[in-house]
């Protein structure tokens, strides 16, 4: 039985919250999903194809809420796949994620639904996020049924490695391994312009490392490979982006925080 109330209310337009902040960059969101859940999805524009980084929890149909902003050929990219992060990517045609990441994504477990979650009964701990009630602030429409919703199996047709390049056609990312968080956690990096995709690597929030598959140890050395990149931005996947003196604020908080 779900635990979502039903007193939630309906959403009166799009799921989906667009934000363009130039260069072919385009911020979306799902205001509707509480904080500890609402992820990042970073539109990325190519010249020969366009890059989806992560796709959120999958309320809605994410592909057809953003079919305007694609080019003729799209690719979804995982950070990783914990359900916050690919909800979506069974609707896209190119998956890619880290070849640790792969099985998670082709294997997803579709007994698994939203009606299942309630945040008072987490298996981990998340400090610093509100955990007092379901899953979602609102429902996409009058008769969605969240016992119905599923993380679906996606067709991984890339799995990618530390050190793989992304070829949009006229930007170039580095597949950046960072392992912590989960154990195929990647970011990508653009050097040319110091932008860094870090997915739940970083972010400037309470960061997650008590996960049953989170290693502390690889974090600590994860984090010391960002304090390490000349950062101009950083686009995470949770909060607000920020730039390279509150990455390092971040991974000293953190670094310092595991030494103690």
């Amino acid at each position: 039985m779900s635990s979502v109330p039903a007193s939630l209310p309906v959403v009166l337009g799009d799921w989906f919250s667009f934000r363009s902040l130039g260069n072919g960059l385009t911020l979306i969101t799902e205001p509707h999903v509480v904080p500890l859940l609402r992820c990042n999805i970073w539109h990325i524009r190519g010249r020969d194809i366009d890059l989806v980084v992560d796709t959120g929890l999958g309320v809605s149909s994410l592909y057809q809420a953003s079919r305007h902003l694609f080019g003729q050929r799209v690719a979804a990219l995982a950070t990783h796949v914990h359900l916050d992060h690919v909800g979506g990517h069974h609707e896209f045609a190119d998956c890619w994620c880290h070849r640790l990441e792969a099985p998670g994504l082709r294997g997803a477990d579709p007994a698994f639904t939203l009606g299942d979650i309630d945040l008072r009964a987490l298996d981990f701990a998340a400090p610093g996020y509100e955990t007092g009630g379901p899953a979602l602030t609102a429902l996409p429409a009058p008769d969605y049924d969240l016992s119905t919703w599923d993380i679906q199996q996606a067709t991984v047709t890339r799995e990618l490695e530390d050190g793989d390049v992304i070829d949009l056609g006229n930007r170039h990312f580095e597949v950046l391994h960072l392992p912590g968080h989960s154990p195929g956690s990647i970011g990508l990096w653009e050097a040319k312009t110091g932008t860094l995709f870090s997915g739940d690597a970083v972010y400037d929030g309470p960061l997650l490392d008590a996960l049953p598959h989170s290693d502390r140890a690889a974090y600590a050395r994860t984090m010391e490979r960002l304090l390490s990149l000349p950062v101009h931005v950083v686009h995470a996947g949770h909060d607000p982006s920020f730039g390279r003196e509150r990455l390092r604020e971040l991974v000293r908080a953190y670094l310092d925080q595991t030494t103690a």
